[in-house]
């Protein structure tokens, strides 16, 4: 059986930095370590770090007073901000930087008089935090038939921002339907899309024209993971979408010449290589990795950590 991995997959730089700020907070300011949300959607990476000493808490007021606090890779609305200076609490605010520009662009738009319309998924923690932060309403459309149900005039001065584990392919559809909506639309240029995002799915289309299966290593509540799972299917591709290689059903890949293998962004490369052993113990394998782009994107740790 071929195994071929998708080139680029799993950690993103965002996910490496957040992982990073809570170990170096564990080493700089000793255990716990609290930890608002999960740090990024991978149980296997939030039960290592609590087993050095990090606690996962869902609201601030589950942190004692004084206590080392960190934000997730996913941001947080203002209010959480306010409480947490508020009580004082030491912050260490692991927001990836893509999402943290998504902020500052939803913030820009709404001083210059624009109404603001997020394309995004309901609940999402991303999308939670941003609509918290830009200090207005926000307008959440997550599908085409949405945009038409927009309580706005044609003629609104609106602008537009995006979930970041959306790639350009998921919104540009939403995005046409805005644009023949309203006559007084800006938004972001495509490149400000995540990278890792749009990296990580144009792998996956490639690897669905050599692949007869596809197995996504990722988490159940990740965006990302989930949407790779999608595009297989989208592309005709029997695939799935595992946390390890415990999940792994001998019938999907029995009989396939060649099983197409890859990692949402918050997932680490060593339970793709669980699912390489679990492949390996139905038929021999023989591993080969995709041509792709190579990601050498690094985000600076905050001042308190860079010691």
């Amino acid at each position: 059986m071929r195994v071929i991995l998708a080139q680029p997959r799993g950690f993103c730089a965002g996910v490496v930095r957040a992982i990073d700020i809570v170990e170096k907070a564990l080493v700089k300011y000793g255990e716990p370590v609290y930890v608002r949300h999960e740090i990024v959607h991978n149980k296997h990476v939030v039960d290592t770090l609590k087993s050095k000493g990090a606690r996962f808490v869902e609201e601030l007021d589950e942190v004692p007073e004084g206590a080392v606090t960190v934000f997730s890779a996913h941001g947080v609305p203002q209010s959480v901000v306010k409480t947490a200076e508020s009580r004082g609490l030491p912050v260490l605010d692991a927001t990836c930087p893509l999402v943290s520009k998504v902020h500052n662009q939803g913030k820009r738009y709404v001083a210059h008089g624009r109404t603001l319309i997020l394309i995004g998924h309901a609940g999402h923690p991303e999308v939670e935090g941003t609509m918290g932060q830009v200090g207005a309403p926000v307008h959440l459309v997550q599908s085409e038939a949405d945009v038409e149900s927009l309580p706005l005039p044609q003629d609104t001065p609106v602008a537009y921002i995006t979930q970041t584990t959306l790639s350009i392919d998921d919104t540009k559809g939403i995005i046409v339907k805005l644009k023949q909506r309203f006559s007084d639309i800006v938004g972001p240029e495509t490149s400000d899309i995540c990278y890792a995002t749009q990296n990580r799915q144009s792998a996956v289309r490639e690897l669905c024209r050599v692949a007869d299966v596809i197995l996504v290593v990722g988490a159940k509540n990740s965006s990302n993971s989930n949407r790779l799972r999608e595009i297989g299917i989208e592309e005709g591709v029997p695939s799935y979408l595992i946390a390890d290689g415990s999940e792994l059903k001998p019938e999907w890949v029995r009989g396939k010449k060649a099983v197409g293998l890859t990692a949402g962004a918050s997932a680490p490369e060593e339970l793709v290589r669980h699912v390489i052993d679990a492949l390996g113990a139905i038929e021999d394998v023989e591993v080969e990795t995709m041509d792709g782009k190579k990601e050498h994107i690094e985000f600076r740790l905050p001042a308190e950590l860079r010691a």
